[in-house]
């Protein structure tokens, strides 16, 4: 029913004024409009609706991804905005903090200001 659909994508803000300088401005991802409740971007054609509130606990899982086609480009220019990619106990990561999945992908994760996990990921061809 909702193959042929267009999707958009959630995340919670508790800093409306943090999230907007992050995704703009870090990230790079064009505003389209901003009212009382959420702070929307363009993803590629994918709505990324920042939805904005107060008290909210982030998730322990990753909550938006991107596919790049070279994930250690993308990391690099994106540690020069200043984001730091997180390190996780238990799994061999790279020195960029990447993981490689049994699969071949290649991942790694970094958070928002709010604390909410994101993704990069390159899957191998």
């Amino acid at each position: 029913m909702l193959a042929n659909k267009k999707m958009m994508a959630f995340v919670c803000t508790n800093d409306a004024d943090a999230a907007r300088v992050f995704y703009r401005d870090v990230l790079g991802l064009p505003l389209i409009e901003e009212h009382q409740f959420a702070i929307v971007f363009d993803a590629n054609g994918i709505q990324l609706r920042v939805s904005k509130g107060s008290g909210f606990t982030p998730a322990n899982h990753t909550v938006v991804g991107w596919e790049v086609p070279d994930i250690v480009a993308a990391l690099t220019e994106l540690a020069k905005s200043g984001v730091v990619f997180n390190r996780y106990d238990g799994m061999e990561q790279d020195e960029n903090g990447i993981w490689t999945a049994p699969g071949g992908a290649k991942i790694a994760w970094f958070r928002d200001p709010d604390g909410n996990t994101l993704s990069l990921t390159e899957f191998c061809s």
